[in-house]
């Protein structure tokens, strides 16, 4: 977690939470919300967008708070002074997912190998939807590609542009492979 650069003072408006899809999707902040307005008086509005979204609005001034999950960008905006009071709060992992029929043959690949388990699906042109957004879990799969020696792009590699639930129904339409993060 992240908080704007210093001179911003106490708000005197609700607190604006720029998060990500992953987090909003996935419940937590209906719970934590409303602890935080309970113990403090004042009100959230959270704002779920991509990591690299997210970073901006704080990084702008638009966000007072950033909950994001990309530790590599996030000591970017660290080291520039634009963000401070980086807290680790919480972590998530991520896992590879794909159509039943495995056109790839993941599914018979060492778990824990998801760079190699990438390489495959390049290698066979199985389908693949990415992010394609600059999220954390873009991100995550930028570095997935480049460990692989992969440079993804071509018919069999799609970018959504959306959200995590989004990209997920993408690729399960398509009978594609796709990154997602848990936890």
């Amino acid at each position: 977690m992240l908080e704007g650069a210093p001179g911003q003072g106490a708000p005197d408006r609700a607190v604006i939470l720029a998060t990500t899809t992953s987090t909003q999707d996935s419940g937590l902040l209906d719970v934590l919300v409303p602890l935080f307005e309970r113990r403090t008086g004042y009100p959230v509005r959270a704002v779920a967008v991509g990591t690299g979204a997210a970073l901006r609005l704080g990084a702008d001034g638009d966000a007072d708070v950033v909950l994001v999950h990309a530790p590599a960008l996030e000591r970017e905006y660290l080291s520039k002074g634009v963000l401070i009071d980086r807290r680790l709060v919480m972590h998530n992992d991520f896992v590879l997912v794909g159509p039943p029929a495995d056109p790839a043959g993941i599914r018979r690949r060492p778990a824990g190998r998801a760079a190699g388990a990438l390489g495959q699906i390049a290698r066979t042109g199985s389908r693949f939807v990415s992010r394609g957004d600059r999220s954390g879990t873009h991100l995550k799969e930028q570095a997935l590609w480049t460990a692989a020696g992969v440079v993804p792009g071509g018919d069999w590699y799609v970018e959504s542009g959306q959200g995590m639930g989004a990209t997920l129904t993408i690729a399960s339409e398509k009978r594609a492979y796709t990154l997602t993060d848990r936890g």
